[in-house]
């Protein structure tokens, strides 16, 4: 291919709009051909600027705007299943943001209909696997010299949860990225999921139980814990340690500007997952570009979207009747055989 990848980009919110700026600013080999939203002045908003960008409230008219050769899939998560379908029979490459579909059974639909093309055309958008901390992590548990991994503590917290949050969207929404991160990492499935319920913070939302506790077992014989906690109020903080046989390894802690001033010195604290995992983002959706102008597709596959879905549902389940949920997978198809 030697012109650049003509790239519709499908949901024009926070996600979408920094995607276009991604794809417009930063990456190599890739322009925004159309974009799509049902609220017409968001798209436009979004598209403002870039010259020969289409913009459409219907998803296949972006999908079929002229020089539209991908798919970046930013739009709200219900919404993502038919999206995905309409690549595919469009045979259009596809990066979609988590979580490829929200419940397993909507993802298996997914799964299977890329099985019948007997190729991949989906990635899906677990950034952190080209985060420069998350890589090193992962290269140095493969590498065995710390031993087996044994426990994964995980932190993940946010400034404040949008308006429509539920206590459910902490495990299926939030919780998601550790559930990949941790299959990733470990090279391992999640086989239960227990959560439990600390009193909720003060300055959670009426109703919202916030924090939550989850713990993951794994076919390893690993355990994995996650503290969500959505409402922090300081910033976005995003840590992970492995403890192995022999040692262990810890990554996530603050690397942003300290400043000393008036008897005192003080970091700064990203406030917004787009601050902490910039560079994250760049990398995978360059990543992507570059392998779709080669013709192939890398990173994580749709088994690993219906895969995170599967376990944040027994998560859910878990949340609900506060008792230790076995997690099942179907078959894994041949099509991903292959570690992602």
């Amino acid at each position: 291919m030697t012109e650049p990848l003509g790239v519709a980009v499908l949901g024009a919110g926070h996600m979408g709009a920094d995607h276009v700026r991604r794809l417009d600013r930063v990456v190599n080999g890739a322009r925004v051909a159309a974009v799509a939203d049902p609220d017409i002045g968001r798209a436009k908003d979004a598209a403002a600027g870039i010259d020969g960008v289409l913009v459409h409230t219907d998803t296949e008219a972006a999908l079929d705007a002229p020089g539209v050769a991908a798919v970046l899939i930013a739009s709200p998560g219900p919404a993502h299943e038919e999206a995905l379908l309409a690549a595919f029979a469009r045979g259009l490459p596809v990066l979609c943001e988590k979580p490829m579909v929200p419940d397993s059974t909507g993802a298996l639909r997914v799964v299977a209909a890329e099985e019948r093309l007997g190729r991949r055309l989906a990635q899906i958008g677990f950034m952190r696997r080209y985060d420069a901390e998350y890589v090193r992590l992962k290269s140095l548990l493969d590498g065995g010299g710390l031993g087996r991994p044994l426990m994964l503590h995980c932190t993940h917290r946010n400034v404040s949860s949008p308006p429509h949050f539920t206590s459910a969207m902490l495990v299926d929404s939030s919780v998601s990225h550790e559930i990949d991160a941790a299959r990733w990492l470990l090279g391992q499935e999640l086989t239960a999921v227990t959560v439990l319920r600390p009193r909720p913070s003060s300055g959670a939302p009426e109703g919202l139980a916030d924090p939550q506790f989850v713990v993951f077992e794994t076919a390893g014989g690993a355990l994995v814990d996650v503290e969500i906690f959505v409402n922090c109020g300081f910033g976005y903080q995003v840590r992970c340690e492995a403890v192995c046989e022999r040692g262990s390894a810890r990554i996530g802690e603050e690397r942003a500007m300290a400043v000393t001033a008036g008897g005192t010195t003080g970091a700064e604290v990203p406030q917004d997952y787009l601050v902490r995992f910039a560079d994250a983002y760049d990398r995978e959706v360059q990543a992507w570009v570059d392998a779709t102008r080669r013709g192939t597709v890398t990173g994580p596959s749709a088994w690993d979207g219906y895969a995170s879905s599967a376990v944040a549902e027994a998560g859910v389940r878990s949340l609900e009747s506060g008792t230790r949920v076995a997690v099942s997978l179907a078959p894994r198809p041949a099509l991903y055989a292959d570690p992602s």
